[in-house]
């Protein structure tokens, strides 16, 4: 009765299981949290509530790519950054998940593939799996610091071939793209005919430069960029986001006008928060002010916990909101989460879930409260 690509192993995995059998009322200190919105970061209710009453929304005006004023403000949000961005070169939509699947439609058959790299986000499976897209991984390789392993992107290009999906900076390794990485992947996809497929949701969260290179505006290779409110400005609520598409123009226009055609068969991004994202837009500043102090805090609490524990190590992090542990691989990273979570109360998530290859990494957040961060930790580390 139903269709091959739902047919997901839909159980929960044995760490949900382990989660969901605590007794009720059992301390957990969660370092995993991903939703800005619960971990005690301010909020302006009645600003919030202003910019939605303020939204032109009266007259429905569908426009493909967006209302205008928006496209406008997302474009002078690159302008901040020095960047060039035409608002006729953006297409709104309502997350980036909407984003991944009009790109996905844009380049790919059924069957064709994307490239995607490895350790990254656990969400690009079933992406693929809904737009009937392959997915092949390429490596990351840690050495004082990451970086994508060329040799092996290159051997995982196939006839079938698509694009090449870069996260900048990666979740949950917190490596950014260098220039001269962005030169190799734009000579190997002009040259083969790929297209190059940014996420930088989480570009404004740099820990170690003031301007890190994004791939907005590239120029070398049809490049497809995307970003939006959930990281920007702390509000995955909001539902907004956006594709910036750029290259030569001989692949830039076409894929604009496919683009578009696929977001006027839906129309799907809410006027209300299209009138409303002007705002959302400058409230950026105040909420990643928040964000990365908080992450200083918790980066520097870990370090100095690790300086006592020299069994467990942190890899080199340039940004996002994610710290990655190497610990002693004694056993399973499966099996370390859940006698964490069952021994020691503490929740972190095992390295195979980011698509490590070995054993012995885990994943915690830096957005995580500080005095929960901090008691986590240190219950996570004497376990060693």
């Amino acid at each position: 009765m139903f269709a091959d690509r739902t047919n997901w192993d839909l159980q929960p995995n044995r760490l949900s299981k382990a989660l969901a059998a605590l007794p009720a009322g059992r301390p957990v200190f969660d370092l995993t949290a991903s939703n800005p919105t619960a971990v005690g970061f301010h909020y302006d209710e009645r600003a919030f509530r202003r910019a939605i009453r303020s939204s032109a929304f009266r007259r429905y005006k569908p426009e493909p790519r967006g209302l205008l004023p928006a496209r406008r403000a997302v474009a002078a949000y690159y302008a901040a950054r020095k960047m060039k961005v035409s608002p006729g070169d953006l297409i709104l939509t309502t997350g980036t998940s909407e984003a991944y699947s009009f790109v996905f439609r844009t380049l790919c058959n059924p069957g064709d593939e994307i490239l995607v790299p490895a350790p990254s986000y656990p969400l690009f499976s079933y992406l693929a799996d809904i737009q009937d897209v392959r997915l092949a991984r390429y490596p990351l390789v840690y050495d004082h610091g990451w970086q994508i392993d060329f040799h092996a992107l290159e051997q995982a290009v196939t006839p079938r071939t698509r694009g090449v999906i870069v996260v900048n900076p990666n979740n949950p390794t917190g490596h950014f793209c260098k220039p001269a990485e962005i030169k190799n992947l734009n000579e190997i996809c002009s040259a083969r005919r790929l297209a190059l497929i940014a996420d930088e949701v989480f570009l404004d969260f740099a820990l170690q430069s003031k301007n890190p290179p994004s791939l907005a505006g590239n120029s070398e290779a049809l490049t497809f960029t995307m970003s939006g409110l959930s990281k920007i400005s702390g509000l995955p609520q909001v539902k907004a986001a956006w594709l910036l598409i750029s290259g030569p123009e001989q692949w830039k226009a076409p894929a604009g006008a496919r683009v578009e055609m696929i977001s006027d068969t839906f129309l799907s991004m809410n006027a209300i928060v299209q009138g409303a994202l002007p705002e959302f837009l400058k409230w950026r500043r105040g909420f990643q002010r928040q964000l990365v102090a908080r992450v200083r805090k918790n980066l520097a609490e870990l370090d100095r916990q690790l300086s006592t524990q020299p069994s467990c190590t942190r890899l080199e992090i340039e940004g996002g909101w994610y710290a990655i542990l190497r610990v002693p691989a004694t056993r399973s990273d499966e099996d370390l989460a859940i006698e964490l979570l069952a021994r020691k109360g503490v929740y972190v998530h095992p390295g195979h879930f980011y698509d490590f290859q070995t054993d012995g990494y885990l994943v915690v957040s830096l957005i995580a409260p500080e005095h929960i961060f901090a008691k986590g930790i240190k219950l996570l580390l004497s376990a060693f």
